[in-house]
Parts: structure tokens; sequence; C-alpha cells
């Protein structure tokens, strides 16, 4: 699990020990603090309202779905409302239909988020089945929303960028590449795409 300080720190000492670089980014920027979100559906309507528009327009959406909606949004009466109620809630017609396809899958029990294969390969199938639901969302998920220690967002710019950088390659890895250089840092490596990370921001702080 990569939810609390302790399973977090357990991580990434095991990671410095393996890999230099992370020990040297531990030295320079500390440990990262654990990164959580709400397992479940609403999680992953946020991730869907969110794609692809500013954070602050993304919050702006998301007051609007929850004014009409409900604090969570219900997902029954999205999933029955036209395409002219979801625009006046703030979501695109393509938003809209990827809010209906999220709600229908967990509805109707096709998609039991609360109860997804401990493989996280076989995981991952089932949530990419949700309309706009790729690859990397749904490591997301299963990274911040259930902690699940080995998930590996090879696909995640920052993550190819830093890296890359970290371990001093020749330019940005391609996703196939970065999945590569991830095996030996199972079944840590949750905590070493959240290092990732911790150094990116760091650097562009």
């Amino acid at each position: 699990m990569v939810r609390s300080a302790k399973s977090m720190r357990e991580a990434v000492e095991v990671l410095a020990k393996r890999e230099k670089a992370f020990g040297e980014l531990l030295e320079r920027h500390g440990i990262p603090e654990p990164r959580t979100s709400e397992p479940g559906a609403h999680t992953l309507l946020r991730t869907i309202v969110g794609q692809q528009v500013s954070v602050a327009a993304a919050r702006s959406m998301w007051g609007k779905l929850e004014a009409a909606y409900g604090s969570p949004p219900d997902l029954a009466a999205i999933l029955t409302a036209s395409d002219e109620d979801l625009r006046a809630a703030g979501l695109s017609r393509q938003k809209a239909g990827y809010a209906r396809s999220l709600a229908g899958l967990v509805l109707n029990g096709e998609l039991d988020l609360a109860a997804l294969p401990a493989d996280d390969e076989e995981a991952i199938a089932q949530l990419v089945q949700i309309k706009g639901i790729g690859r990397w969302s749904a490591e997301i998920y299963l990274l911040f929303a259930e902690g699940r220690p080995d998930v590996w967002p090879a696909g995640d710019l920052a993550v190819q960028i830093e890296i890359g950088r970290l371990l001093g390659l020749d330019g940005r890895p391609s996703e196939k590449e970065v999945r590569e250089l991830g095996e030996r840092w199972r079944p840590h490596r949750g905590a070493a795409a959240i290092l990732a990370w911790h150094s990116y921001n760091s650097a562009v702080l």
C-alpha cells in the first residue's frame, strides 16, 4: 500500500537501496507525502469531469454537477439525464456519454468497484470498460484510490521525463522503455512513480 506515511517511507527506502538515483533524490527533496483519493465511482466521475481542462475549470464543472445532482452526484439521475440537462450541469456531450457509461456499468453491477480483481492488469481491464477511462486513468485510480503498491503508470509524461533525467538517459524514454526499466523496482513501482512526480514537481517549483 502507498496510502500512509509509514508505507511510503518503507517503500522508498527499499528503492533507495536498489537505485542510487532514488537515494540522491530523497536526500535532495525528502520523502514524498502519500497521495490518496476516495475509492468509488465518484472519484472516477471526477476524473472524467477533469479531463483536458484546467484545474479551475474542472472545479467549476464539478460544482455545477453537484448543484444539479447532489453531493456526491446521483449516478441513477445522471444515467437518465438528457444531454441538454448534463450540458447545463457543465458536461460536454462527450463527457455526458462517459458519465453515463460509468453510471450504467456501476448500477447494473457489471463493474463492482468495491471488488476489483487483485491482479492489477485484470483490474485495469475492468476499469477501461468505462468510456473515457483509459489505461493511465485506471492506473492512477488504482494507485491513489486503492493504494496498490506496484501500479506503474509508464505512460505518464512526467514519469517518463523524470525517470529519464534521474537515470541519466539520453532524452525522454518511451512508455515501453519506462515499463521495462520499472521491472527492477517491483513490487514498489507505485512508490517509484510517486518519487518521479515528487522530483518533477520539485524541479518545476
